[in-house]
Formats: structure tokens, sequence, C-alpha cells
């Protein structure tokens, strides 16, 4: 596949949201800011966030929100690479903030859900109604580390609820094109879960689930290879940003049909659906620090408020 750079030099970008006027939000999580990529490649700051922002999508009234992990200890490498690693010193938590897109405006709407406080918000989609379904990736310490969650809020900051719990570095969190699974990987093990949804927070237990937490298992990975965050393709096919093997991965949502989409980073971190016809993906090259644009071979699903920014 033909892969266009379309920015370089972000502070390992994340969480890419494809807007109406063709240009393309990231966060540079290292850089604790939301920023914008016009299609002519120039960056503008759209609000400084702080701590470590991660996932973002624009919800119901065309706000940006952001999943804020806490951030990271920071290692720079002697090829220029940037990657992530443990809990940093300071760290005070996590938290889901909205961004007004006009203002800049960064406002604070959850530091805890009902269960306990957020540790490591990572990625989030928003269904239907407007609900806002995110992972909670935890943080890693030098000794231990938490284990992860899976969250539903109401998008005005009025209620927050742990759904599912326990799970091992959930990350990447994707709805069905019908809405009526919810699809999370897991980062360390390397696994594609689906849940299905009982109501607007809730999920129904597989009756033949073997996991504490009642998932379905999609897909797993053989060898050090990890996923990190995803996107629905239109009809149906799950696509997850894989690390240390660099590329997406694609799944059918039966787990049977498996193809790997090569990347020019080990660390392509996450993609998103946007342009004609949902035809172009683009993608976070993060420990490089560059946003690229793929032609799909498929289209992508619209995210529910797709095109909502009205920027």
């Amino acid at each position: 596949m033909k892969i266009d750079i379309l920015a370089e030099g972000l502070a390992f970008p994340e969480g890419p949201v494809a807007l109406a006027d063709g240009s393309v939000l990231v966060v540079e999580i290292a850089a604790g800011r939301l920023t914008r990529v016009r299609p002519d490649g120039r960056r503008e700051v759209v609000a400084d966030v702080g701590g470590g922002p991660n996932g973002a999508a624009i919800g119901p009234d065309g706000a940006c929100y952001v999943c804020d992990g806490g951030g990271y200890e920071w290692h720079r490498h002697e090829d220029g690479t940037l990657h992530p690693g443990l809990q940093p010193a300071g760290y005070a938590g996590g938290r889901i903030v909205r961004v007004d897109l006009a203002s800049g405006e960064a406002r604070t709407l959850y530091t805890h859900s009902d269960k306990a406080p957020l540790k490591g918000p990572n990625d989030l989609v928003f269904d239907a109604d407007g609900g806002l379904w995110f992972s909670d990736l935890g943080k890693r310490r030098a000794r231990d580390m938490d284990h992860g969650a899976i969250c539903w809020a109401r998008a005005d900051g009025s209620e927050c609820r742990e759904v599912i719990h326990p799970m091992t570095t959930p990350n990447g969190v994707g709805l069905s094109p019908d809405g009526r699974r919810l699809y999370v990987a897991e980062t360390g093990p390397g696994r594609l879960w689906a849940f299905d949804i009982a109501g607007p927070d809730h999920i129904a237990r597989a009756p033949d689930s073997p996991a504490p937490h009642g998932g379905t298992l999609v897909a797993g990975l053989p060898g050090y290879r990890m996923f990190d965050s995803l996107a629905v393709e239109a009809d149906g096919r799950i696509c997850v940003a894989t690390l240390h093997d660099g590329g997406i991965t694609v799944v059918s949502p039966s787990g049977d049909a498996v193809e790997h989409v090569p990347m020019p980073d080990r660390f392509a971190t996450n993609l998103c659906f946007g342009g004609a016809g949902m035809r172009t993906a683009f993608v976070t090259l993060s420990s490089t620090g560059r946003l690229a644009a793929v032609a799909w071979p498929r289209p992508g699903l619209p995210p529910n408020f797709h095109h909502r920014d009205g920027l």
C-alpha cells in the first residue's frame, strides 16, 4: 500500500480523528497537547491538555473528548525513536477531558468511576445514544501494575460506571457496525475480545466464556506482538494497530481471517478512517513522530457523530 506522510516531528502522536475539512486531530502524548494537522501538513495546537492525552473522539456536542492517562516516563533511543515507559514521577492520576475545538478550553469530566479512581484512560468510542465507552489500561510501575477496566460514561459529566473488570492492559475499543458488540484489544497479551452490549451501560456475559470478565475471544497473536488501538471497517472487520511488528492487523468478526498491513514504524499505535468514501486510513507512527495517510482497500465505518466538529 502507498503510505503518505502528512506530518513529522510530533511528540508520540496517538488518537487520530478525521474532521470534516480534511484535517486530522492527533494527541501528542509526550507533549500533553491536542494538535490539528491540516491537509497541507500545517500544524496547530488546539489545546494544552497536560498529563498524557491518548485516545480522542468527537462527541454528540461536537467537542473532542480525550482519554488522559496521566503520562509516562519517556525513553529516547540512539536511533531517535521515542518510547513510553513506567508511571512517571509526579503522576496525578487519569481523567476524561472535554476539549472545545473552537476555544481550546480543556475541562476535566471524570477522575473516578463509581468503583475506583481512573488510572490510565487510553481509548474511547461513542455509541449512537451518546454514551462513552472507554478503556482504562492502568499504569505500570517497577514492581507491580494495575488491573485494567472498561467504563461507560455520560458525555455531560454526570455519571461514569465501571462495566468490565478485570482486564490485562485493555487498550483499543470499538463498536460493531450494528452497535451491538464492543471490541476491546488487550495490549500485553495481544488479544482481541468481543462483548455483547445488553443495554446503554452494561454487558451480557458470554455463557461459555472462561475469562473472568466474560468476554468472547476473537483473536490472539503468536510471538512477541502487542495490540494497541483499533478502528472498524464498514463490513465489520476490526483493524488493530500492532506493536513491535509495526503494522495493522485486520481481523474478521469471527476471528477466522487475519491480515497484516506493515507500517514503517514498530510503534504503529492507532488509526482512524476518513476522506472520500472513508477509504483513507490515518495511522499514527508514534515512535518516529509521524502521521501517515494510507489508501485503504475497503471503506471504514464512520464513527457516531463523525463530522460533527463544525470547524
